[in-house]
């Protein structure tokens, strides 16, 4: 059942990604989307679909809210491309996953920097002598 869900999860993945960028025709709907994950649930009715949007943070729940409230939209558009008995219903989640990773760069970024600083602070030898 695990590798059933799997597939699933990574074929809802896709066909999701699709429908987003060639179907919904929202405003709202941030062009710099992406479809990072699927996570279905046991009894195939509900799916989470976890999204990253580059974009500031009203951007963000802006494309959120409009991915919710078009869900309906999604499921059918989708659900004649994926041969389901049931099509999940839908639960748009930002992923946070690319900020968290952006933000590490940064910090390991400026880490570097500091440490570059401390490393080539001349020494008194590197100093011209006074007379």
């Amino acid at each position: 059942m695990k590798k059933r869900t799997d597939r699933l999860n990574s074929l809802l993945k896709e066909v999701l990604s699709e429908v987003i960028r060639k179907d919904v025709k929202n405003p709202h709907v941030h062009e710099f989307i992406t479809v990072t994950g699927v996570d279905i649930s046991k009894d195939l009715r509900h799916a989470k679909v976890y999204v990253s949007i580059i974009g500031n943070d009203q951007e963000k729940s802006e494309t959120i809210t409009a991915l919710q409230s078009a869900s309906g939209f999604i499921a059918k558009t989708a659900s004649k491309k994926v041969v389901m008995r049931y099509f999940p219903d839908l639960l748009f989640k930002l992923d946070q996953g690319v900020d968290n990773q952006m933000r590490v760069e940064e910090i390991l970024y400026e880490i570097s920097q500091e440490r570059n600083k401390r490393n080539h602070k001349p020494s008194q030898e590197d100093e011209e002598p006074s007379h």
